[in-house]
């Protein structure tokens, strides 16, 4: 039988702040950096951040929203990225600057462009370049790699002149 002084906890987020969110977007940071994004899962961000992995997914969803997120990107890689699955190879080089293009032009697109611009010059390199090589070079990488071993240096090059670096 409960005391008169015992008071039940209620059902839902406890009182105060919840800094959860901060710190699974640090842990994805540095584990990002440290490990590339496909070396790092979700539920190794999780345990970095002292969360379960479903929180993740509630958060973030996938693990490229979560990079997004992590390096500040405001749209989703995989909207630019995932339509060049259906291009034919020989178009790849007309079609991806007509795609972003547009998108630079816009409003999100100069924010993500001073994103992409700090991470090189500052510390995070390292998630750029993980982005470059687990992201961008998976989806397309293999479809330009002729001949075989230059997928990764093409993918690069296109990066480094689309971002103006």
């Amino acid at each position: 039988m409960a005391t008169p002084n015992t008071r039940r906890r209620r059902p839902g987020r406890p009182a105060g702040s919840s800094d959860t969110r901060d710190r699974i977007l640090a842990s994805a940071r540095e584990l990002f950096a440290r490990n590339g994004i496909r070396n790092t899962s979700i539920r190794a961000v999780a345990a970095a951040a002292g969360v379960d992995s479903a929180l993740v997914h509630h958060y973030f969803g996938t693990k490229e929203t979560l990079f997004a997120a992590a390096v500040h990107i405001p749209i989703d890689p995989m909207e630019v990225i995932g339509p060049l699955r259906a291009v034919p190879v020989e178009e790849l080089g007309y079609r991806l600057p007509s795609m972003l293009l547009p998108l630079w032009d816009s409003e999100i697109g100069a924010g993500f462009i001073a994103t992409l611009r700090s991470i090189l010059a500052g510390s995070e390199t390292n998630l750029f370049r993980s982005f470059i090589q687990d992201v961008i070079a998976v989806e397309v990488g293999t479809r330009v790699d002729n001949p075989a071993g230059s997928g990764i240096i093409r993918i690069q090059y296109v990066a480094s002149q689309l971002v103006g670096v």
